[in-house]
């Protein structure tokens, strides 16, 4: 939670430093942690994911979706992802999704494949999925909006969720959810263990050198990266 990656040295406060675990290689403990963390509040906190729950994730051959499906699927969900290719959504099937989607029509796939609508949507995409996340949802379920890909989502008259089924709309951030440094060292724990488990697999699709940050961003934003993107020093 601390800025300034863009930089070979950073003063940091101690007690927001993580120990990393003895034979974890660094460059897994640093694709890991922010995005870790973030599905670690996601699916513990912000939706406690139970056995049996149906789960809709979005991007989910992304840094974030591929870890939401693999944890969510252990902790007893049936998942679904979508992402925009096939060869993306290959990808979120090996991470353990029961179901990968495209895009277009997700919703009313969602409702059938689900019978009537999932517990919980994860949508870090934002403006262009938003109103699709809603209708996949199951009444009383709950769209948990952690990103905005897309752009911002338009302003929405509360109304709505009650017309679509009395539905729940949160907008979290990581730094509400690693406020003490006791709830940062359980997060980031429990993500290092599951890495060293070898049940939560960190996929490193790109490493740039620090001097070509511009190219790393470039790769990102036209949509031509999975998994994890490195800048090294």
């Amino acid at each position: 939670n601390v800025q300034g990656a863009y930089a070979e040295y950073q003063v940091v406060p101690a007690e927001r430093l993580v120990p990393v675990p003895e034979g974890l290689d660094p460059k897994l403990a640093a694709a890991a942690l922010l995005q870790g963390m973030t599905v670690h509040y996601l699916l513990k906190s912000t939706y406690p994911v139970a056995p049996g729950d149906q789960v809709l994730v979005h991007a989910g051959a992304g840094g974030v979706g591929h870890l939401l499906i693999q944890w969510a699927r252990r902790l007893g969900a049936t998942v679904y992802a979508t992402a925009s290719t096939p060869e993306k959504r290959r990808l979120c099937l090996e991470a353990g999704a029961h179901y990968a989607l495209p895009y277009e029509g997700f919703a009313e796939a969602v409702k059938a494949l689900s019978g009537g609508g999932v517990d919980v949507v994860y949508d870090g995409v934002g403006k262009d999925t938003f109103e699709g996340s809603l209708e996949a949802l199951r009444p009383r379920g709950m769209l948990v909006l952690f990103g905005q890909s897309s752009g911002p989502v338009p302003p929405l008259d509360p109304q709505v969720l009650n017309r679509k089924g009395s539905l729940f709309l949160t907008r979290p951030t990581l730094h509400h959810y690693t406020a003490s440094r006791k709830e940062l060292l359980w997060r980031a724990g429990e993500v290092f263990r599951g890495v060293v488990e070898g049940w939560l697999k960190v996929r490193i699709g790109a490493e740039f050198p620090l001097e070509k940050a511009k190219e790393a961003h470039e790769a990102l934003e036209g949509r031509r990266t999975t998994g994890k993107v490195l800048l090294i020093p």
